[in-house]
């Protein structure tokens, strides 16, 4: 358990497009959209580990066709997160931290989106999970201890994502001051949404 555990860590902590996805929400509209950016993006993960324990993961995974669209799902996504950034000017100004609690709710659902329109990470759980269950459990103990794993993931993932959170928060005022920065702000995520659509997309 300790090996997995310390697996979980390093595999979540590693810069990719959940915790950028956190990052950029962190720095356009406060600490609140961060931390509720992380719990969509870990709502994501249960979705994730729930398709390995009932094994669609590994119908996407022997799916060609199936790999290919939800990899471009993704893609597209993050391209029109990109793009609807850029061009929207009512962006929170960041260092205010606060907003309606529609764009909260809308924060949450891309974080589970950008979660779940992710074909690599629909690979990894079907390739990281199993190797942990003890040998000869039956069919029914190995999607518990799926379960239990899936969401020690989650929860590991969830306590990175809030590091990343803070962090960021700490180093807003590079982004901050009135209309220049708001517009940096929205420049930067929108920028930073296109690119990793662009990364899906490889």
């Amino acid at each position: 358990m300790i090996t997995f555990l310390a697996a979980a860590l390093v595999l979540t902590a590693v810069p990719g497009p959940n915790l950028v996805y956190i990052l950029t929400r962190t720095l356009a509209q406060g600490r609140r959209a961060g931390v509720v950016s992380a719990a969509g993006v870990e709502a994501g993960t249960l979705v994730h580990v729930g398709v390995a324990v009932i094994g669609l993961a590994s119908l996407i995974a022997a799916s060609p066709t199936a790999f290919v669209v939800l990899k471009y799902a993704g893609a597209g996504y993050l391209a029109w997160l990109g793009v609807r950034t850029v061009l929207r000017r009512s962006t929170a100004v960041p260092g205010e931290g606060r907003g309606p609690a529609r764009s909260l709710r809308r924060v949450f659902l891309d974080g589970v989106l950008v979660n779940v329109l992710n074909p690599k990470v629909v690979l990894f759980f079907l390739a990281f999970l199993p190797q942990f269950v003890p040998s000869g459990a039956s069919p029914t103990r190995a999607r518990v201890w799926m379960l239990g794993l899936g969401a020690s993931v989650s929860a590991i993932g969830l306590l990175v994502g809030l590091g990343y959170t803070f962090a960021a928060d700490a180093a807003r005022h590079l982004v901050r001051g009135g209309r220049p920065g708001r517009d940096r702000a929205r420049y930067l995520v929108g920028g930073v949404y296109l690119t990793l659509g662009l990364l899906v997309a490889r």
